[in-house]
């Protein structure tokens, strides 16, 4: 899976109100917007594959152009939320009013009804299934414990939402941006593409899911950009591979999730 979380402003805006007030801080994520996103999609066109992007809510309120073209150009939308907040684990109705109005922005904007969600910045409460299952979402990309996708199940032993896994190895940000929360060095390509190539021949050993996470305001500088490409291509030299999007991915676990139940 190639994946983009486009959250544009909100990665600044959610840590830290006043950031409202640091234009060239947010500058950042507007680059994602004006320069990342046109740039990944004319990535994807050239090498003929599909993504998930991942949208907050805001970002399609103040983006509309950029999420209308990559709806244009055939990629899936996942819901990221709206503000790209962490949700406070004590204030359930307030996780609940931020997950509809994520919904609710990307219906308005584009008439998307999305199959899956993420969390913004892999955090989330023990209320996100219930809500997936109340919202009618197939699958969600939030949780890190494995490296296949499998059905969750419901405290009532019911099958609950797909859940397709990441880790942190295989996101942008940790190596890419500088100060995401504390201070650290960028790191280079040489160094990525190290960790990614030897993340994807394990999990191809495996027979597992490879669920790359890429940022267009990181993703999308023009080396990062020479680097995806060259990661894509070294994935193509590998037999057998297949490249989809969230929802194709959640329908093949969740086929073959019916087909053991069936067996057993």
């Amino acid at each position: 899976m190639l994946t983009f979380d486009f959250d544009a402003e909100t990665m600044w805006l959610s840590r830290d109100p006043l950031n409202a007030r640091r234009p060239a801080l947010l500058s950042q994520g507007t680059y994602g917007a004006k320069v990342g996103v046109p740039r990944i999609l004319e990535l994807l066109r050239e090498q003929e594959l599909p993504a998930t992007f991942f949208v907050p809510g805001w970002t399609a309120d103040r983006h509309p152009d950029k999420l209308l073209a990559i709806v244009e150009a055939g990629h899936e939308v996942g819901h990221h939320g709206y503000d790209h907040v962490w949700p406070d684990l004590d204030k359930p109705e307030e996780e609940e009013a931020e997950f509809v109005r994520g919904l609710e922005a990307l219906d308005r904007v584009a008439g998307i009804r999305p199959k899956g969600y993420r969390c913004p910045a892999g955090e989330t409460t023990d209320r996100l299934l219930p809500l997936l299952m109340k919202y009618g979402l197939q699958y969600d990309s939030s949780y890190m414990d494995d490296v296949f996708p499998y059905v969750h199940r419901m405290p009532d032993g019911s099958d609950g939402p797909v859940e397709l896994p990441w880790s942190w190895s295989l996101d942008d940000v940790p190596f890419t941006v500088y100060s995401l929360r504390n201070q650290r060095p960028i790191q280079t390509n040489e160094h990525i593409l190290s960790i990614w190539k030897a993340e994807f021949r394990e999990i191809y050993r495996w027979g597992g899911l490879f669920d790359l996470i890429n940022h267009p305001q990181a993703i999308g500088r023009p080396s990062r950009l020479a680097l995806l490409r060259e990661f894509i291509e070294y994935v193509r030299g590998f037999p057998n591979v297949w490249f989809a999007t969230g929802s194709e991915v959640a329908a093949a676990c969740l086929a073959h999730h019916h087909a053991r139940k069936a067996e057993a």
